[in-house]
C-alpha cells in the first residue's frame, strides 16, 4: 500500500512517499538493504560531528529472541509492530564526547540519522514506523545501554503489508487519507506569528 503526498509544492519523491504504515509484510528485508539504511544514517549531519546515535536492533528471522526482547518494550498499543520483520530501538548519548557537557541537540541528532536511514529504506520500497510508545526504562535495562545514553524511539521496519491484517479501528487510520499543517502555520518571517512562505 502507498500514500503518497498531496504536496502544494514540488518535493522529492522518496519524501513524498514516506509514510508510517502499521501494517507490514512479514517479507525480511535483504542484509544488503539495511547495511545501506544504516549507512544512511551514518553520514546524517550532527552537533560537533558528535554523531551521538546508537541502534540496538531485532531481525526476525536471524534472532527471533533479540527480537522478541526488543518488541517486549512495546506499549501494547503498538502491539502491530510485531508483524514487521525488523524492530529497532534508536539511543542518543546524551553527553559531549570531547568535554563530557551536555548534548542538547542529541535527540535532535539521532532524527536526522533516522530520517536518513528512512528515506533510503524507501529506495528498495522498505518503509519505517517510528514510535514513542514503547518502555525507555525498560529497554535501557534489559539492553544493558550505558547511564549517559538515553533510548529515543523505537522503530518497526519492513515492506508495507495489508492494511486488512489490521484491527477494524487501525485499519480506518491506515486508509486515513494523509494530512499536514499549512506552511504558514509553521514557518515565521520576523518575529513569532509574523508572516511567513506559503
Amino acid at each position: 500500500m502507498e500514500k503518497p503526498a498531496f504536496t502544494e509544492h514540488e518535493i522529492l519523491d522518496l519524501l513524498r512517499r514516506r509514510w508510517s504504515p502499521r501494517a507490514f509484510s512479514d517479507r525480511p528485508i535483504p542484509e544488503p538493504v539495511l547495511s545501506r539504511m544504516f549507512e544512511a544514517a551514518r553520514w546524517a549531519a550532527s552537533s560537533y560531528n558528535e554523531q551521538p546515535w546508537t541502534y540496538v536492533l531485532g531481525v526476525k528471522a536471524e534472532d527471533p529472541a533479540e527480537f522478541d526482547r526488543i518488541a517486549s518494550t512495546l506499549y501494547p498499543p503498538n502491539a502491530w509492530a510485531k508483524a514487521a520483520p525488523v524492530l529497532a530501538i534508536s539511543v542518543a548519548k546524551w553527553k559531549f564526547s570531547h568535554d563530557g557537557s551536555p548534548n542538547r541537540l542529541a535527540f535532535h541528532d539521532v532524527g536526522a540519522a533516522s530520517a536518513n536511514l528512512t528515506i533510503e529504506g524507501l529506495k528498495e520500497d522498505v518503509f519505517v514506523h517510528q514510535m514513542g510508545g514503547f518502555d525507555p526504562k525498560k529497554a535501557k535495562e534489559i539492553f544493558g545501554i550505558p547511564d549517559d545514553y538515553e533510548a529515543v524511539a523505537a522503530m518497526a521496519m519492513g515492506y508495507a503489508g495489508n492494511p486488512d491484517s489490521l484491527p477494524e479501528a487501525l485499519k480506518e487510520r491506515e486508509k486515513a487519507p494523509r494530512t499536514r499543517k499549512k506552511i504558514e502555520e509553521f514557518v515565521y518571517r520576523g518575529k513569532w506569528g509574523g508572516g511567513a512562505i506559503g
